[in-house]
């Protein structure tokens, strides 16, 4: 058991007797640190607008399901059990797994029918901060709350003060305290998609975290919505980011707000000014015109703490620009809207439809281009499974983005050009993360063969 080295029997006991009791991971042999057990089903949520639970589907029963964490290097058993009436899977977002393990039913796996289960076996290649949620269904079965971060610890343990976790959710609730049942509407296919009228972090509406003067925390959103964009605003804190995408930056920078698209994350290393006892700092959502807070900071009013002194790790695998300079694009996706499909409105790329889709096929290990051309007037975060990516252009000018990404919106009107280098074999997704225009068509495949193939 040496993912409890340094920890005593009866300390872990009690870790194991207070996960359980509180539904959290559920182990399913003696060695809780590498075998999980997430259970989809129906359960019931308390937002505080209403006098009764609103049903959700929820894994492990909560709202967010539970944080799974690892550690660099380990292969963890996660056993997936469908208690819901439709199939379902499990996709972890922006992991890179064995193409086999990546979640999406028709492409990597059949559909885990009800009352059904499917293990799934992850190596854990890179430390980080992923999410795992269905790929099938998704409008319905995201926008009901099935979906939970999965952490990698980094084999060198930091000194932060505290390392929190913000999923953040969308959710449209009716008067009467359901959701909203309707997915897919006319209106979510014709505009961004399914915008809700409450935002949570790990299922509470503007959450209050206790923070003390001089505390170092690492925070690690994750926007796990249908279809919101946010920009969260950390006004009068000291912030930088130090990771996008689960992936640490090439140079740590200052948080200037960012933004979180659907599947989007950012880690960010934020200091409490020594001087802020009893000051409150509201974090607000600034990507619309109405800004509304997201949650809340306040400061004890204690002695500060001395301020831990160290240097979060930096990219060194970054990909650089050079090994793109010569390469010519070898796949332009148009990303526009026709008629048809099965909900009379398509997202269409290169004006197909999936399952009918205009595939890529690349070779393993060899740069490449993408060029994603926006004709629309909508918004499209657009996500690569297996991978990560560097935005090279925007509308004709250079970027220089520090870091890389898997998911990256593209705004109305808009060309982005994406540089990558495979490394998984395999048939990979590629979609819109606003689900409702996945849903309308918005998806294909990248097909990376290996290089002795023909």
């Amino acid at each position: 058991m040496k993912v409890f080295e340094g920890i005593g029997m009866k300390t872990i006991a009690i870790l194991i007797l207070f996960l359980m009791s509180n539904g959290y991971l559920t182990p399913v042999s003696a060695d809780s640190g590498k075998k999980f057990k997430i259970t989809a089903e129906k359960s019931s949520h308390q937002f505080p607008f209403f006098d009764t639970q609103t049903p959700v589907w929820a894994y492990n029963g909560s709202i967010p399901g539970p944080t799974i964490r690892g550690r660099k290097g380990q292969t963890i058993e996660i056993e997936f059990i469908n208690n819901l009436d439709e199939p379902s899977s499990i996709h972890w977002h922006g992991l890179i797994v064995d193409n086999a393990m990546d979640g999406v039913p028709g492409v990597t796996q059949d559909p885990v029918k009800p009352g059904e289960s499917f293990t799934y076996r992850l190596k854990l290649q890179d430390a980080g901060t992923f999410w795992y949620h269905p790929h099938l269904n998704g409008s319905e079965q995201l926008g009901h709350g099935l979906k939970g971060a999965l952490i990698v610890e980094s084999n060198e343990k930091l000194p932060w003060s505290q390392d929190i976790v913000w999923l953040i959710d969308d959710w449209l609730l009716e008067k009467t305290g359901s959701i909203y049942p309707r997915f897919n509407t006319g209106h979510d296919l014709m505009h961004d998609g399914r915008w809700g009228n409450v935002v949570t972090i790990n299922g509470l509406y503007q959450p209050e975290y206790s923070v003390s003067p001089g505390e170092r925390i690492r925070i690690r959103l994750i926007n796990g919505a249908n279809a919101r964009v946010l920009t969260p605003i950390f006004d009068g804190i000291d912030a930088k980011v130090i990771a996008v995408d689960g992936k640490p930056v090439t140079q740590i920078f200052p948080y200037n707000g960012f933004v979180l698209a659907p599947g989007n994350r950012i880690d960010l290393d934020i200091t409490i000014p020594v001087g802020a006892q009893g000051h409150t700092y509201v974090v607000k959502d600034g990507f619309t015109r109405n800004k509304f807070p997201l949650a809340s900071l306040k400061v004890k009013a204690v002695q500060p703490i001395q301020t831990p002194v160290f240097n979060p790790p930096t990219a060194e695998d970054f990909l650089p620009a050079e090994i793109l300079a010569g390469v010519a694009p070898f796949k332009t996706w148009d990303l526009e809207a026709i008629r048809g499909g099965q909900y009379g409105i398509g997202w269409a790329m290169n004006r197909l439809l999936w399952p009918n889709s205009d595939t890529a096929d690349i070779r393993l290990g060899q740069p490449q281009k993408i060029v994603f051309n926006n004709n629309s007037s909508r918004l499209h975060p657009m996500h690569i499974h297996g991978t990560f990516f560097r935005v090279l252009e925007r509308n004709g000018k250079p970027e220089a983005e520090p870091f890389t990404r898997d998911t990256v919106l593209l705004n109305a009107r808009e060309t982005l050009v994406i540089g990558l280098v495979p490394t998984e074999p395999g048939i990979w997704l590629s979609h819109c993360h606003i689900q409702s225009h996945a849903a309308a068509g918005m998806m294909t495949t990248v097909n990376v063969a290996p290089q002795n193939q023909n």
